[in-house]
């Protein structure tokens, strides 16, 4: 914990007081949530970033997109754009955020809007023909002006919302008792190797209620690199270095894999969802070759000139009982048609 955040450690009550009332009058009806005749599913998490949001949405994607016409509605963080933007094939990210640009590239046929307001976003992706017979609604576990019919909460193992606190000191975003609202906790970036034992003192630490299902998953890196139109073995880069280039929340887990592979890189890391400055990308053109993430690959593929850069998919991939997870989705989704 660094300095600044122990320093406002004393705003942390009201912190809490003020997110406690917030839900306190949606859980009274005082606020009012809007809730609709079709299946919702809102995937966030209690913390600030770092749990995998958007591999699980892209899990959900590819579970439902054979089934039914499947939209996304994200905010569309550090975009430059106001209100609704339909995600085009043709759209950057500045327009409409790095990660619903990562949802329409990897599944051109399915519907993606970015809103900040939930609601509207939904009515106008509502109004589209064809239109979204479902909508997964990223990063909204907070949302509560919108009623999902589906909560799904993520906790990075690595930092349970148990073992953190509020922010500005911890990175909490609401009281850990707010996890009652899920109707699906899934550990996320687990160990592969994780014990039975394990998995059941976890269970305990985070007070799972009767009426939740709890479910663990690991990050599945892919054997290829990936670019816009080739793609090539991770072996083949070990033969000479090349700069790791991350705007993550936790790029640990990815360092932490390309030293377990022995490759040679120099780390050239950024914030979140950052957006490069014309100076950053003149300093990156400098490298003979870059490697990063696929979020980030969809803000620097289109700001660079050279062509040598790649990204490294991952995949969100469950440990145990994948089949009871895709059969609480479908089933709910089914139900609410």
């Amino acid at each position: 914990m660094n300095l600044l955040r122990k320093i406002l450690f004393p705003i942390v009550p009201i912190y809490y007081a003020v997110t406690w009332l917030r839900n306190v009058l949606y859980d009274f009806g005082i606020k009012t949530s809007k809730k609709y005749d079709f299946p919702i599913i809102a995937v966030g998490n209690l913390s600030v970033g770092g749990t995998g949001k958007s591999p699980m949405v892209e899990y959900l994607i590819g579970l439902l997109k054979n089934e039914i016409n499947v939209g996304t509605l994200s905010r569309g963080y550090k975009r430059e754009t106001k209100g609704f933007q339909l995600v085009q094939s043709s759209s950057t990210a500045r327009e409409v955020g790095d990660e619903p640009l990562q949802f329409k590239t990897k599944f051109k046929n399915v519907t993606v809007g970015v809103d900040g307001n939930r609601q509207r976003g939904i009515a106008n992706l509502r109004s589209l023909n064809p239109k979204p017979e479902t909508i997964i609604l990223d990063d909204a576990y907070q949302h509560r002006k919108v009623k999902a019919g589906l909560y799904i909460l993520l906790t990075a193992y690595y930092n349970l919302y148990t073992s953190d606190i509020l922010l500005p000191t911890g990175d909490l975003r609401e009281p850990r008792k707010g996890a009652r609202r899920a109707d699906i906790i899934v550990v996320t970036k687990c160990p592969i190797g994780i014990s039975d034992k394990e998995k059941q003192d976890i269970a305990r630490k985070l007070n799972i209620k009767d009426e939740q299902s709890l479910f663990f998953s690991s990050i599945s890196y892919g054997k290829d690199l990936m670019c816009s139109s080739d793609s090539r073995s991770i072996d083949l880069f070990k033969e000479s270095s090349f700069a790791l280039v991350t705007g993550i929340a936790t790029p640990k887990p990815l360092l932490d894999y390309y030293h377990s592979l022995g490759l040679k890189f120099d780390h050239i890391n950024f914030p979140d969802h950052h957006n490069f400055s014309d100076k950053e990308l003149i300093e990156l053109e400098k490298n003979k070759c870059i490697v990063t993430t696929e979020k980030d690959y969809t803000r620097l593929a289109s700001e660079l000139s050279m062509k040598n850069i790649w990204y490294q998919p991952i995949e969100m991939e469950f440990l145990a009982d994948k089949e009871a997870f895709e059969d609480l989705i479908l089933k709910y989704v089914k139900e609410d048609m």
